[in-house]
């Protein structure tokens, strides 16, 4: 075992991981091919499993690669997923195809964000968006959007409908969270942005309480002059990803809703030529 993990470490993270997944010991053998009588020796301590083993494990269960670093320094073994920033060179294939596609999306706004929703990239349609409601210069990096959208010195004021929009957006977080887990670090965001006034803690749920939408997406309204600006997002993930930084990305790319916000939003930013 590693010398900085304690005894019973990988035992406790191996069925931590069942219980996030709903999974029985019978089950994840069946998935994995491995024995329940082996699981549960990992389980209890009794035995460590080879690093094929434990890769396996660590798949059928789909366990975030930063997570799977953890099992493997747990079980004594180093780390196989590397964990450099998303600027590190290993990465620059990663993020020239980031900033060409939120180059491509001009004169819409396309944000690159961490796991986190912290800001890594954006496009000059992005900056001068939330530039013409408020005074982006002066909030302090790393930006972070949903702290953005619930400050009420941020964008809040400006959002259409904001407790919808405020609510989606925490259910949003429970849902992108990587591998569909809420981390300690998402935790202390999640209480930040229920500290922020006006916002009950229920608000933190992983279920919509609305009615059925009668449009395929939601749309996120932003109030320009008296009218609702009203946008919907896509949202693209790398695929495939082989390091921990590549599979936290996240590209946000947001789209009018509707013909008469296209053209309001290319009045508002004052761009000439249509696409």
């Amino acid at each position: 075992m590693s010398a900085n993990m304690p005894p019973g470490e990988l035992g406790n993270l191996l069925r931590y991981w069942r219980d996030v997944r709903g999974v029985s010991q019978l089950d994840l053998s069946l998935e994995a091919g491995i024995s329940q009588r082996q699981i549960s020796f990992i389980e209890s301590g009794r035995s460590v499993p080879g690093r094929d083993t434990l890769l396996t494990l660590a798949q059928t269960l789909d366990v975030p690669l930063r997570e799977r670093n953890a099992l493997l320094l747990a079980a004594g073994y180093a780390p196989m997923y590397s964990e450099a920033p998303w600027s590190a060179q290993e990465m620059h294939g990663v993020v020239r195809a980031l900033e060409r596609v939120v180059r491509q999306h001009e004169p819409f706004p396309a944000i690159v964000m961490d796991r986190h929703w912290n800001v890594l990239m954006t496009n000059d349609a992005a900056l001068r968006f939330f530039g013409r409601f408020i005074d982006m210069a002066a909030r302090e990096g790393p930006r972070n959007m949903l702290h953005l959208m619930f400050d009420p010195h941020g964008m809040r004021p400006f959002v259409d409908d904001w407790e919808s929009v405020a609510r989606s957006l925490l259910q949003r977080v429970h849902r992108e969270s990587v591998g569909h887990v809420v981390d300690d670090a998402t935790r202390h965001l999640l209480d930040e942005l229920l500290a922020y006034p006006n916002v009950p803690r229920d608000w933190n749920t992983h279920h919509a309480k609305n009615a059925a939408p009668t449009m395929p997406v939601i749309p996120m309204g932003f109030v320009s002059d008296g009218t609702a600006l009203r946008y919907f997002s896509m949202v693209t993930t790398v695929g495939a990803p082989q390091n921990v930084a590549a599979q936290e990305l996240r590209m946000e790319c947001m789209f009018p809703a509707d013909e008469e916000t296209e053209a309001r939003h290319l009045r508002l930013l004052d761009v000439k030529t249509q696409r």
